[in-house]
């Protein structure tokens, strides 16, 4: 019966309003900041007239590690607030059928690939998803980072590349 009274107490302490452990699902914090996702030709655009590395999501509708990338690292604040601050940052669906022109040169969807001219560029022919492209303020490639990574990994890239 002790035991009972002990586990009772504790689960009324862990739920009560003064308590200071919340259950994880009822911490939300409110981003104060949003990520304006950019194309790759608005973000070449504006590099012009103001110089910032370029980030590039390369993810696919399908892909359930990128929707995790999604939400639980470019919603994360501090996330958020360093690629605010030094880079500019760009969706690319691998898949898409739209033809993307930049620098007079014309990508496509390549159906033999089953993937877009640009990702395949973008990425060398190595088709993970998702995968992140690094540019430095010349639109060159710093560093293709394939696959999911988590916030407090991302973040510790994105502070040493922003000092690249």
């Amino acid at each position: 019966m002790h035991f009972l009274f002990i586990i009772i107490t504790a689960f009324a302490s862990f739920f009560s309003p003064t308590s200071s452990l919340k259950p994880a699902e009822f911490i939300v914090a409110a981003p104060s900041e949003k990520l304006e996702w950019l194309t790759l030709e608005q973000a070449l655009v504006k590099s012009k007239t103001k110089p910032k590395k370029i980030l590039v999501d390369v993810y696919t509708d399908w892909c359930g590690w990128c929707k995790k990338m999604d939400k639980q690292v470019y919603q994360n604040p501090e996330v958020v607030k360093k690629l605010n601050q030094d880079y500019y940052v760009v969706k690319l669906n691998a898949e898409q059928r739209q033809a993307i022109t930049l620098q007079g040169r014309t990508y496509k969807y390549l159906e033999k690939y089953r993937a877009h001219e640009l990702a395949l560029s973008l990425l060398q022919g190595q088709m993970s998803y998702p995968s992140t492209v690094f540019l430095n303020e010349k639109q060159q490639v710093m560093e293709r980072v394939p696959g999911f990574i988590p916030a407090k990994d991302f973040l510790r890239a994105l502070a040493y590349l922003s000092e690249k």
